[in-house]
């Protein structure tokens, strides 16, 4: 068959072409092209004339062919954005730009455990290299809502008033909103030894460098760290690299749930990861839409919490803790609001109850947890709201209490809020070397009952008085 003396051929089937243009991209060699650097703005690096794709590992020429590594965060036309994950001092103009070709990647095994990295997989506490690991991609997987297991059961956090009113259950994710100087790490160092979970990962993003030791030492202890992998990347730290610390955290603790753990997952804070991604977007130019905080911060926060919770397969599960910080105490910061849309519920900490010596200082007025009423029995969800009444009836009335304006009788709650409100403040508080396991937390809290009531003497029946014979007791004595 011909068509204009063409001889026509039949066309192979359309897989078979397919696969032909596949083989044929694989088997295509593929050149790196160096580029060179043409400007520097704060932490921000413009290349031109090499081609990477967003979040690809490059290397800068440094001084003394030492080359620094930055990550590639975004480009314009012909122009790479570089962020650098370490120090840029002796950058010079023109500088060679060379794409690895490569990916960030995170180390992540059984060996991690008793470790202390920086937010590049790096050990810090000076016993030498980590082995036996194996690599996983810091952005992690997606789970399928449909496929993730429900939260059934409760995690024993040590911390009574928090087993008691505000369970926990695996796989849950929970918010904990405080200002500075309230007690946030020294709650997170109690929970780390007194959980019952099986892996505790810790996340110390942007947060000062001395308080890195002093929580390993002094809080988390020895008995903590034989169970916990600690990621570690202060404020001192390139914002790239706070932002892979909370990534590398989070991807450490994917990998303990897929083998089938209970993993308890601590974050201090969400805070300084948004922070960390402000700083980043606004250096390449993304314009700020809430209080400073530019569009893609309210995307990365779901990003990052969504990979934890239960898994869809293994069993295990990652309950997470991220504390946040609240500017002035402002629990309508944008950062705080965000946080507390996503999470599952939120323990606030009260600057007012710190001040006080009240510890630890949760607002139990203004906290809550969402899984709860899925997790405990009626008995115990019943307590718990008692408690709850009892508490805000005394809070309510605290000032008419107080200057002693309130009568005796007249409101029975409000009686039974007087009665019962030093057990309930005793109750709330805990000392930091005190573990309290669940099952004494809701017998405590079934335990709280009105001082009994000292019987009233009876009424003194009267005595007739003795009147001698003849003589009339009505008679004036004049």
């Amino acid at each position: 068959m011909t068509t204009g003396g063409v001889p026509h051929l039949p066309r192979s089937p359309r897989w078979l072409r397919h696969l032909h243009a596949a083989r044929q991209r694989v088997q295509k060699p593929r050149f790196i092209v160096e580029g060179r650097l043409t400007r520097m703005v704060g932490l921000t690096l413009e290349a031109v004339g090499c081609h990477a794709p967003v979040g690809a590992r490059c290397l800068v020429e440094g001084p003394d062919g030492q080359d620094i590594e930055a990550e590639v965060v975004g480009f314009a036309g012909e122009k790479l954005f570089l962020m650098p994950i370490g120090r840029v001092q002796g950058i010079v103009p023109n500088a060679r730009v060379t794409p690895t070709g490569e990916a960030y990647d995170v180390p992540v095994g059984p060996a991690l455990l008793g470790r202390i990295l920086d937010g590049g997989g790096n050990p810090l506490d000076g016993k030498g290299p980590i082995t036996h690991t194996q690599r996983t991609p810091l952005t992690g997987r997606s789970i399928n809502p449909m496929a993730r297991q429900p939260i059934r059961e409760p995690l024993d956090v040590g911390i009574r008033s928090i087993n008691a009113l505000l369970s926990v259950g695996r796989g849950q994710r929970m918010g904990l909103f405080a200002g500075s100087g309230v007690g946030k790490s020294v709650l997170l160092g109690m929970m780390t030894k007194y959980t019952t979970a099986d892996v505790i990962v810790v996340g110390l993003i942007g947060e000062r460098g001395r308080e890195v030791k002093e929580f390993i030492e002094n809080i988390l202890g020895e008995e903590g760290m034989a169970r916990a992998v600690v990621i570690a990347s202060p404020a001192d730290d390139s914002p790239v690299m706070r932002l892979h610390g909370a990534a590398l955290a989070t991807s450490v603790a994917e990998y303990f749930r897929d083998q089938g753990q209970n993993v308890l997952l601590l974050m201090d804070s969400l805070t300084r990861y948004a922070q960390a991604q402000r700083e980043v977007a606004l250096a390449i130019g993304e314009p700020p839409a809430t209080k400073g905080y530019p569009p893609s911060v309210f995307a990365k926060i779901p990003q990052l919490v969504e990979r934890a919770g239960n898994g869809d397969t293994g069993g295990g599960s990652i309950t997470a803790f991220y504390t946040v910080l609240t500017e002035g105490d402002d629990q309508q910061d944008p950062i705080a609001d965000a946080a507390r849309a996503i999470l599952d519920g939120h323990v606030v900490l009260s600057r007012e109850l710190a001040e006080a010596g009240h510890y630890p200082a949760i607002d139990i007025e203004a906290s809550i947890s969402r899984a709860m009423t899925e997790i405990v029995d009626e008995a115990h969800l019943a307590a718990a709201l008692r408690f709850k009444r009892i508490y805000a009836t005394y809070r309510q009335h605290r000032d008419l209490i107080s200057v002693g304006a309130y009568q005796a009788g007249s409101d029975p709650q409000v009686d039974e809020a007087i009665a019962l409100y030093p057990q309930l403040t005793r109750f709330l508080q805990q000392g930091m070397n005190e573990p309290v396991s669940l099952a004494d937390s809701l017998s405590a809290l079934q335990g709280l009952h009105p001082p009994e009531a000292a019987p009233e003497a009876a009424p003194a029946t009267p005595v007739a008085p003795v009147v001698p014979p003849g003589v009339n007791p009505y008679a004036s004595r004049g």
